[in-house]
C-alpha cells in the first residue's frame, strides 16, 4: 500500500557530501514522522535523524552539525543532506515513515525503505 524509495547513496571521500532522498508513494493522507536510520556492518540499526510533520527535529549526537534533515510534504519526500562525511558514517541508510495515515482509513502504518549504501573512503 505504501512504498518508500530511496536514492542518493554512493561512494564519497572523507570530507565530502551526499544528499539522500526518500519518496513515499501510495494512498497517503499524512505521515507524522519521517526519518533516516543506518546500520553499519556488525552493528545495530541506529537513528540518524527524524522530522515530524510539525517540524520537530531529532539528530544523533554523532551527526549533529554535519547532517540536515528536511521534508517536502507536498511530495511525501524526506531528504538527508550529509556534509563533512567521515569513514565512520559508512553504512546502509534506511528511510522510515512512521504513523502513516492512509486516505479513507484510520489505520496507521510504519514503513521502511529498502536501504541505500553510503561508503566514505579515500
Amino acid at each position: 500500500q505504501v512504498q518508500l524509495v530511496e536514492s542518493g547513496g554512493g561512494l564519497v571521500q572523507p570530507g565530502g557530501s551526499l544528499r539522500l532522498s526518500c519518496a513515499a508513494s501510495g494512498n497517503i493522507f499524512s505521515i507524522a514522522v519521517m526519518g533516516w536510520y543506518r546500520q553499519a556492518p556488525g552493528k545495530q540499526r541506529e537513528l540518524v535523524a527524524a522530522i515530524t510533520s510539525g517540524g520537530l527535529l531529532t539528530y544523533a549526537g554523532s551527526v549533529k552539525g554535519r547532517f540536515t534533515i528536511s521534508r517536502d510534504d507536498a511530495k511525501n519526500t524526506v531528504y538527508l543532506q550529509m556534509n563533512s562525511l567521515k569513514p565512520e558514517d559508512t553504512a546502509v541508510y534506511y528511510c522510515n515513515a512512521d504513523q502513516v495515515l492512509l486516505t479513507g482509513s484510520d489505520r496507521r502504518l510504519e514503513v521502511w525503505g529498502q536501504g541505500t549504501l553510503v561508503t566514505v573512503s579515500s
